[in-house]
């Protein structure tokens, strides 16, 4: 039966005496001829070059070593409202949650602990998460938001609203509560309402396609009264575009569709404006009417065509035949307008021929004139 035990504890150590599992104390750095007849004797080496104790019975440790505990340990007690910062020789290198309690064995290797009060809205101050993020374990222990230029965030804490946030980077930390962020784009968008059937007034069939513009002013009764925003605008457009087509007839809506546009736009301005969304403009892209519409509405209008057609012939006509009339009764009237008219038919006559034999003078080629005409 072994009666000794022979324990060597190095410069870089301490030893933890265990007796029937229970603690006794720490042994420094030395040798130690330990009485164990029984096999109840145990020693368990700490390395401080590890700096954190990983036994299992931290708890009964600090207990049992009461002030002497600073001697050979360096104690991490955070608060449950606090994140424990570990740092190593002045680097930081572990975060210890709400609650933690840990031991760092205390040698060359300078540890410090810090504990960081956790605000009501959970954000990570600013210089704690440049160290995080310098070191790369950020995303490990926060919720990281980004918030471009034109937009704004929104942070909830456990499902409520906590606070909103201006365009920058941003870090929560996620212990304990459930952190969540939206990004809302302020920017001006666009929304089309396409392949919309749909019947007018009187009862024609046909597409619509609709396109919007708006842009969000208030991000928070945004999010917190609508669930899912994209999807509520649309529908509002689609209904104010089907309340406003059955409304009138299909000439009505191809005659006046600057009147379509306001009405679809009164509507709908009206519906989300106090969702905090704010309608810019609406317009009507393309009305698409069925095959045979098209070839009714084709035949209406070569029909009006050719009446407006009609009627200017006609128009022209008539003030040709007054124009006439009233050169008739000018020349009845002055003798010497009559003579200008023959003189101008005579050089049009002239044009024609080669060769023109005069007898009687002027009177006497108009009279010919005249004859040739009658027997002709």
């Amino acid at each position: 039966m072994k009666l000794w035990n022979r324990v060597v504890i190095g410069d870089g150590e301490r030893g933890l005496l265990y007796r029937n599992r229970r603690f006794v104390r720490v042994l420094a750095p030395g040798v130690y001829r330990l009485v164990d007849a029984f096999g109840r004797v145990e020693v368990r080496t700490l390395d401080l070059q590890r700096a954190e104790f990983e036994g299992k019975d931290a708890d009964a440790l600090i207990e049992r070593l009461g002030a002497a505990l600073t001697d050979t340990f360096v104690l991490a007690d955070i608060g449950v409202g606090e994140v424990g910062l570990v740092s190593k020789n002045g680097k930081l290198e572990e975060v210890l949650a709400p609650g933690s309690r840990k031991l760092y064995g205390r040698s060359k290797l300078a540890v410090e602990i810090e504990g960081v009060a956790m605000a009501s809205d959970m954000e990570v101050p600013a210089a704690v998460a440049k160290r995080l993020r310098q070191l790369g374990t950020l995303n490990r222990y926060a919720l990281v938001v980004d918030v471009p230029a034109e937009s704004t965030g929104l942070v909830f804490v456990d499902g409520k609203l906590a606070r909103t946030l201006a365009p920058g980077a941003y870090a929560f930390w996620n212990f304990g509560k459930n952190v969540g962020a939206v990004v809302v784009d302020l920017r001006v968008q666009g929304v089309e309402v396409s392949g919309q059937e749909m019947l007018t007034r009187d009862k024609v069939s046909l597409r619509v396609n609709l396109a919007a513009t708006y842009r969000v002013v208030d991000a928070v009764v945004l999010r917190t009264k609508v669930a899912k925003f994209d999807e509520f605008l649309y529908r509002e457009l689609q209904f104010g575009l089907r309340k406003t087509v059955a409304a009138k007839t299909l000439d009505e809506l191809l005659g006046d569709k600057a009147s379509l546009d306001g009405d679809i736009f009164a509507y709908a301005r009206g519906r989300v404006g106090e969702f905090g969304i704010e309608l810019l403009g609406v317009g009507v892209k393309d009305v698409i009417l069925p095959g045979e519409m098209k070839e009714i509405l084709n035949s209406v209008v070569q029909a009006e065509k050719a009446a407006q057609a009609n009627v200017i012939r006609r128009r022209e006509e008539s003030n040709a035949m007054r124009s006439a009339l009233n050169t008739a009764k000018l020349i009845e009237d002055s003798p010497t307008l009559m003579r200008l008219k023959e003189l101008e038919v005579l050089e049009k006559v002239t044009e024609k021929i080669d060769k023109l034999t005069v007898f009687g003078g002027l009177e006497g080629v108009l009279s010919q004139l005249v004859n040739f005409k009658a027997n002709g």
